[in-house]
């Protein structure tokens, strides 16, 4: 055991003495130690409900005869975060969090380590801290919320920022904006649609690190519960039997993960994410596979913010599970899982409860909702190391489209024109100056986007950015522009009322300006300078491209 070197033999009679002050008795010296790493706290919705979770987790541990230790990483909430400063500093808490625990983990020798985390960076930075310590690990996803109900219809958090456009737009009135705000959020969970919290637990349990059917068990069902004590009581034995993340998690686990997120409509931020956790377990994955796969994986459901169904309807259609049981044809059915099983052995002991909801929730690879993927990677002048839409939540009316640019040097300028009605039919959004770099930080762009499509302009305006977007984005909405503008990319060139080209089936973003006139204007080219101080300033020195998965070196 690891452990050992903390607490076996004479030397080491003072770290025992420590850790009988914590309840540690001789019997437990002998059994093996195990992180609860908890991502809990009372601000994020996604995370008020882990203590409880963190129990059962431990619980279990000590059912198999292991010893637990609980400690917390941070987690920030997205949507609290969004639309301000606060933004900035989401993406960076990944980082952030693989770093702390790291050093909890390392310093105090635990033998392995039950990840508790739920919501957007923070599943990412456990998943990357696995595979970078690579000691046995097991994760429990937090769970989503339940959707809202509101007028007679399910609402969600994308309700609200949608509503806030349709009232600025006199669509509704203030009191029906109040009734959204009250009652789409309700309670503890991740929201409620396939938005990038949740798109991310389904990448975790599609990568083999959580046990079958932990991403789409809600975070008040008691099945997450249970889920969480065998997870518990399922690490011992990983320890026992000294299987890592590296032995589960390979290139064919990340592409059976892809093939989930194309067939899902998952959120844009799997191409920031996934190549980042790739990194930590040694592999690479460029943003060209996600592409690839795409092509080849048809869209299999609609979820919100792609469709009408929320994570409740996919969950009671057999979850993540029943997806990969459609796709069983393309996947790599014999990578391992830390239930100690394969891919393919889990699938053939999968059972449907609700065979009638699954048909009629999840489409057949014969019958697609769509023939291509959720997601689809562009390239053109404007984006020549690539740019990411969620081409599933794209109306057919603008997958082709050619548009005057409307250029902002950041997300509040955008903003504020938006709201007050400058943006017209036909017109290309760009906000820029929001990359990694940039930012710094990468900000989400939901309450741009969501203020678009609250005013009815999803069909006919486009919004292009080197930031990136919520999983809870629809419509054309392409980010990621890589290179960025701070770095010299393209889009730090457009002017108001440039032609940009769109052309998603053809993969292609291009700006309509001729290469003689963005030559004079590289000559004069300077990026804004921002005043940066604090763990940004770190963060923008670190930090590579988007389209590298904006990792930190």
């Amino acid at each position: 055991m690891r452990s050992a070197i903390i607490k076996e033999g004479p030397e080491r009679a003072a770290n025992r003495s420590l850790l009988k002050a914590t309840g540690v008795t001789d019997a437990e010296m002998k059994r093996p130690f195990i992180a609860v790493v908890n991502s809990w706290n009372d601000i994020v919705p996604g995370h008020i409900h882990l203590n409880k979770l963190a129990e059962a987790v431990k619980a279990g541990i000590r059912n198999a005869g292991g010893v637990p230790f609980e400690f917390h990483t941070i987690a920030v909430c997205d949507g609290i975060a969004m639309g301000h400063e606060g933004m900035k500093y989401s993406l960076p808490s990944r980082e952030v969090i693989e770093d702390t625990i790291e050093l909890m983990v390392k310093a105090h020798q635990f033998d392995g380590m039950v990840l508790i985390p739920s919501c957007d960076k923070i599943v990412p930075g456990h998943l990357m801290a696995a595979g970078r310590l690579n000691i046995p690990a097991i994760v429990v996803t937090g769970g989503p919320m339940l959707p809202g109900y509101v007028d007679d219809k399910y609402t969600d958090l994308i309700s609200v920022f949608e509503g806030v456009g349709s009232y600025s737009a006199g669509k509704i009135s203030e009191a029906e904006l109040k009734r959204l705000e009250n009652l789409s959020c309700a309670g503890a969970g991740s929201c409620a649609g396939m938005f990038t919290a949740n798109t991310m637990a389904c990448m975790t349990e599609a990568l083999g690190m959580s046990l079958p059917g932990c991403a789409t068990a809600h975070a008040i069902d008691a099945k997450k519960s249970r889920i969480a004590k065998e997870s518990g009581e399922r690490i011992v034995e990983l320890v026992k039997k000294n299987i890592t993340p590296r032995q589960i998690v390979t290139r064919d686990s990340f592409e059976n993960a892809i093939m989930v997120d194309m067939a899902v409509g998952g959120s844009t931020n799997t191409t920031l994410h996934l190549p980042a956790i790739a990194h930590e377990f040694g592999l690479e994955l460029p943003l060209e596979a996600f592409d690839e796969l795409s092509r080849k994986t048809p869209h299999l459901i609609s979820l919100r913010p792609s469709g009408p169904n929320f994570m409740l309807h996919f969950d009671r259609a057999g979850g993540v599970e029943a997806v990969m049981q459609r796709l069983a044809s393309k996947l790599h059915l014999d990578q391992l899982t830390v239930n100690g099983k394969t891919i393919g052995e889990n699938l053939n002991e999968f059972e449907i409860v609700n065979p009638k909801l699954n048909k009629e929730i999840i489409a057949t690879l014969e019958n697609p909702v769509h023939a291509e993927g959720g997601i689809a990677v562009l390239k053109g002048s404007l984006a020549p190391d690539g740019s990411v839409v969620k081409q599933a939540a794209v109306d057919p009316k603008m997958r082709v489209h050619t548009g005057p640019a409307r250029v902002y040097d950041c997300e509040e300028d955008a903003m504020k024109s938006i709201l007050a009605g400058d943006i017209k039919p036909g017109d290309v959004v760009v906000v820029r100056y929001e990359g990694p770099k940039g930012g710094p930080g990468m900000r989400e762009m939901l309450a741009a986007t969501a203020a678009i499509g609250g005013m009815g302009l999803l069909e006919s305006v486009a919004l292009v950015t080197d930031g990136r977007f919520s999983g809870g984005t629809r419509g054309p909405c392409i980010g990621h522009v890589s290179r960025e503008a701070s770095e010299g990319g393209p889009i730090g060139l457009v002017k108001d009322g440039d032609l940009i080209e769109i052309n998603i089936p053809e993969r292609a973003l291009n700006l309509k300006v001729s290469e003689e006139e963005l030559e004079k204007r590289r000559a004069d080219f300077a990026p804004p300078k921002k005043e940066v101080t604090g763990y940004l300033a770190r963060y923008q020195r670190a930090v590579h491209s988007a389209n590298t998965g904006g990792i930190v070196d």
